[in-house]
């Protein structure tokens, strides 16, 4: 079948907007032009709004198996794909974990009967994320494992790393890690700062994660592995991946909206729709992680989508799950606040949306052009919308950015050239 997006703008890397069409046929893109005068069965009407490759999420949770009360395959897969998500990549924190053949097989048969998008699930780098037993991580790569982590953890000893990454070069694949010192983390809550200090709860030290990036490069150098670092949150993070890079190791990292946009001074109580690891930290922080986006020391935007039910995350700071949902909500937050405020460039902000992640995890997507698979994201950029959470397709209502006015709308998503969002036909069902 063919279709055709008339009257679509698309974004060039001088920041210019160029008027075009679009032919894809069946998942591809196979023509794109000022006007084509093919006949086509179907024809979408972009009306001059931005037409983007379909943006790519590396890290997110759907929790599903084990975890359905917080989120669902469905739902997740619904909820990224109104936030104009075409690809995302699924954190093995569920229940059972994908540590072995036929628990990523069943997954992969889960996602094929229900997700509206595409979905790359992790395999867990130790057998129940226990940071012990290591992982057959070939038999997880037949099965069609994306890449391997112990997201939720950190893997405590510098063996079990040395080894997995050892692994994990042979196989040429990737080793991500959420770092995180079990032995500096003291019980914290939040970041160990003022706001901490005021609230009279325990925090988390920044060393707690800058001290375990620092082990882990010198690893991924010796073995040669690639090591992705997941959510940098610290300035001392940052330092030590800028040396890595420049030293030529091969660490990429990822920095989260809520990290770019917020700081610990933003708390405004004990609120646990503020609470997610690592912590929002400090002022200075956050400078130094727009700082490192912008001069590629962390390649590229992910959200951490982590959905909690909201009696969970009623129990305030102490006793409530880490985690906020960001799928819905990434793109127009961080145009009005990053792109509209003259901080980075449209173009900077959707290649660390689209083509950044898909080229360091070596992804066929993030593209718009001939011969690429036809994933699209249209965006509004006029339009402007409240944000609440009581919308959201997302069972995870967990988001301090709740009553946020934004820009930057998307309202048509397509995977392989088919429609799986479109906010129009939404409201009318609505």
């Amino acid at each position: 079948m063919k279709t055709i997006l008339l009257n679509a703008n698309r974004l060039l890397p001088s920041n210019e907007l160029e008027k075009v069409e679009v032919l894809i046929e069946d998942n591809k893109i196979t023509k794109i032009a000022s006007q084509i005068p093919d006949e086509a069965e179907n024809y979408i009407d972009i009306e001059g709004k931005l037409l983007l490759p379909g943006l790519i999420d590396v890290h997110i949770h759907l929790r599903e198996p084990g975890g359905e009360h917080k989120e669902t395959i469905e739902t997740g897969t619904m909820a990224a794909a109104r936030g104009g998500f075409t690809t995302v990549c699924a954190m093995p924190n569920t229940n059972p974990v994908p540590d072995h053949q036929e628990a990523l097989t069943s997954l992969l048969s889960k996602i094929a009967d229900v997700a509206h998008i595409r979905v790359l699930p992790y395999a867990s780098i130790t057998k129940g994320l226990n940071g012990k037993e290591r992982t057959d991580i070939q038999s997880l790569l037949d099965a069609g494992a994306f890449a391997f982590t112990d997201d939720g953890v950190g893997i405590q000893t510098a063996d079990q790393m040395y080894q997995a990454m050892k692994d994990a070069a042979r196989h040429n694949t990737t080793i991500v890690a959420h770092c995180e010192d079990n032995s500096l983390v003291y019980g914290g809550v939040l970041h160990e700062g003022e706001v901490s200090e005021r609230l009279n709860l325990p925090g988390i030290p920044s060393l707690s994660e800058s001290v375990q990036i620092a082990r882990d490069v010198l690893l991924a150098e010796a073995t040669g592995c690639h090591y992705h670092v997941c959510h940098v949150s610290t300035k001392e993070s940052v330092r030590v991946i800028r040396d890595a890079k420049r030293a030529g190791i091969h660490v990429t990292a990822e920095v989260s909206p809520h990290h770019l946009l917020l700081n610990e001074m933003d708390i405004p109580e004990d609120n646990a729709d503020w609470k997610m690891n690592p912590p929002l930290r400090s002022k200075e922080d956050q400078e130094a992680l727009f700082e490192g986006l912008m001069d590629g020391t962390l390649d590229l935007i992910a959200t951490d989508h982590a959905p909690h039910a909201a009696e969970e995350k009623a129990l305030g700071f102490k006793e409530a799950p880490f985690g906020i949902v960001g799928l819905e909500t990434a793109f127009p937050l961080l145009y009005t606040h990053l792109v509209l405020k003259g901080k980075m460039t449209l173009y900077q902000l959707v290649e660390r949306m689209t083509e950044k992640p898909a080229a360091t995890f070596q992804l066929p997507y993030g593209k718009l052009e001939e011969g690429s698979v036809a994933d699209v994201t249209v965006i509004d950029l006029e339009k402007e919308e409240t944000i609440h959470r009581e919308t959201f397709y997302s069972k995870g209502k967990n988001t301090p950015f709740d009553n946020w006015t934004v820009k930057g709308i998307p309202v048509l998503t397509m995977v392989d050239g088919i429609v799986v969002y479109e906010e129009a036909k939404q409201h009318e069902k609505a």
